[in-house]
Parts: structure tokens; C-alpha cells; sequence
């Protein structure tokens, strides 16, 4: 518990976050974290790469920024390893932010139903790498990006949320990017929100998302 929620006589869910990256979505869960009552706080940020700037970011918030390197180990001890700096933190809900690693029932199993991710396409369509590019060379007028529970699979896993905007005739692959971004940042605290609030139910493949008066689970970004 921070000084702040110590005042504020507060508890909050501790939340851990992957990264492989700048860790822009880090951010905006962090931003969201230091809104007043605000339900979760981030416990530790994990990156599989030692360069990721996402830890940066979490020493700067005065958060634990822990590298466990995948390569030189095979995919069970990197998820072994993972697991027991997310339980050493107390972390309750996972959230990938740009992880760039497929996880297995090994990790999953430590936190049922407990992971979500985020990706930068309507799945089910454009799922993978370079889901943005994907999308602009396809030539699809609409794209967006999901929040999703994680399973086994490759961004398979039980929607939660989604948010989608329109690709313009003269827009290059940054401009949607930069664009799908916006809708990240909003999308992703809502749904950490959600989770520590205990709104999220995962029933087969769909999720019940028990929403808080006035707000909605899709979002819509106007060019």
C-alpha cells in the first residue's frame, strides 16, 4: 500500500504488468493508478527484455522494474521464473502490455482467469505481430483494438472490451498506429478497473462485464 492510499484509508488490488517494449499502455496505467480512489495499484512491471523502456518507466514511478530474460532457458522455467516475482509482489490480475511472449497453462494455471492483454486489431481478425500493419495493408476501413482474457492460444482468448476507429484513405501505418494508440490508453485502465472491482466473469467464450452505470465496453474514435 503507497503513502497516498494509506491516508486515503483505502485498499486497492495489486496488479503486476509485462512488458517487451516502450511501455506507452504501462503508462496509462500508471497515469490511472494516481487518480483518487482508483481500485489497483501496480505492484511490479516484468519485461523479458533488459532494454525495455516500460522499466524505465516503473522506476520512475518508484515501482519494482524486474528483467527475467527468456533466452537461455526453455519456456517453462521463463514462466516458472515469471511467476514467482508476480506471487513474491502479491499480484492478484496480470495484465500484458506489449509482452511479446506466448504463455502457457503453466503461467496461466498460477492465475486463472486472471490475465488480460491487450491487441491493436478487432479480433478475431489480424491476430499476431504487426496487427496495425496487417490491418492498413489489408485495405479494412475500420480497425480497432481488443482487451481480451489470455489463453493458450495466439490473442484467442475471451473479449472483454474493444474500441475501433476508422482508417482514412490518405492514413500510412503510422497514422494508425498513433491513432489505435488513443484507443489503447483509454481502453486498457477501464478494463484494470473493471478487474479489481471484480466486474469481470469469464463464462465459456464470452465475458460478462458488469459495468458501472453510464460506461460501455466499446469505445468509438472519430478520425
Amino acid at each position: 500500500m503507497t503513502d497516498r492510499e494509506e491516508r486515503e484509508g483505502r485498499s486497492v488490488v495489486p496488479i503486476g504488468v509485462l512488458v517487451s517494449g516502450s511501455g506507452t499502455n504501462l503508462q496509462a496505467i500508471l497515469d490511472a493508478t494516481e487518480e483518487s480512489g482508483f481500485p489497483a495499484s501496480v505492484a511490479v512491471v516484468i519485461s523479458n527484455r533488459r532494454d525495455a523502456f516500460g522499466l524505465e518507466r516503473a522506476r520512475r514511478a518508484g515501482i519494482p522494474a524486474v528483467w527475467v530474460p527468456h533466452r537461455g532457458k526453455d519456456r517453462a522455467a521463463f514462466e516458472t521464473a515469471l511467476v514467482a516475482v508476480l506471487q513474491e509482489h502479491g499480484v492478484e490480475w496480470v495484465f500484458l502490455a506489449g509482452f511479446m511472449r506466448i504463455l502457457t497453462g503453466l503461467f496461466l494455471n498460477a492465475f486463472p482467469d486472471r490475465v488480460i492483454n491487450i491487441h491493436p486489431a478487432l479480433l478475431p481478425a489480424f491476430p499476431g505481430v504487426n496487427a496495425q500493419g496487417q490491418a492498413h495493408d489489408y485495405g479494412v476501413r475500420i480497425s480497432g483494438v481488443t482487451v481480451h482474457f489470455v489463453d493458450e492460444g495466439t490473442d484467442t482468448g475471451p473479449i472483454v472490451a474493444q474500441g475501433a476507429a476508422p482508417i482514412l484513405p490518405t492514413d500510412d501505418a503510422t497514422q494508425v498506429q498513433q491513432r489505435l494508440l488513443r484507443l489503447e490508453h483509454e481502453l486498457l485502465p477501464k478494463v484494470v478497473k473493471w478487474a479489481a472491482e471484480g466486474r469481470l466473469n469469464v463464462i465459456g467464450r464470452k465475458v460478462e462485464v458488469r459495468l458501472p452505470e453510464g460506461d460501455s465496453h466499446t469505445l468509438w474514435l472519430d478520425g
